[in-house]
């Protein structure tokens, strides 16, 4: 059976790793995404330059929350407070996620999913966290 200290860890490096999945799109050609786009039912994918911009460099930040995730899950007492704020932030960035899909009119798969999950995951880390400190998990340490 998994102990709650090993879960813990075991869910930021899952979620790690899926984050750092966003580095292969950040190199994917244009038709690519294209393709991948209008499969999604958002129609032709702008061509313009700031559009390829803005989403390879969110894509570029999502690869770089998630190699975070990995480092942050080798220590998690020392990191608690950081993983703690991860986890509050990351459920005030589902909602405001959520308000903008809604807005900008995105499909409801979309806006019933982004969101959501972003709220889901930020609030299991954000109890995680809240337990490890009452649990008094212990990480290896470096020093």
């Amino acid at each position: 059976m998994i102990n709650k200290e090993s879960f813990y860890r075991l869910f930021l490096r899952i979620a790690g790793s899926v984050a750092l999945l966003a580095l292969i799109a950040v190199f994917m050609p244009y038709s690519w995404m294209n393709a991948i786009h209008q499969w999604l039912g958002l129609g032709e994918l702008p061509s313009e330059p700031i559009v390829g911009y803005l989403a390879r460099s969110t894509l570029a930040f999502y690869a770089c929350f998630g190699g975070l995730l990995w480092c942050l899950s080798f220590h998690l007492n020392r990191y608690r407070p950081v993983i703690h704020f991860l986890g509050a932030t990351s459920i005030v960035f589902g909602v405001i996620l959520l308000i903008i899909d809604l807005r900008e009119g995105l499909p409801l798969y979309w806006s019933l999913t982004e969101g959501p999950v972003c709220i889901i995951f930020g609030a299991i880390i954000f109890i995680l966290s809240r337990r490890s400190n009452t649990n008094g998990f212990t990480s290896p340490s470096l020093e």
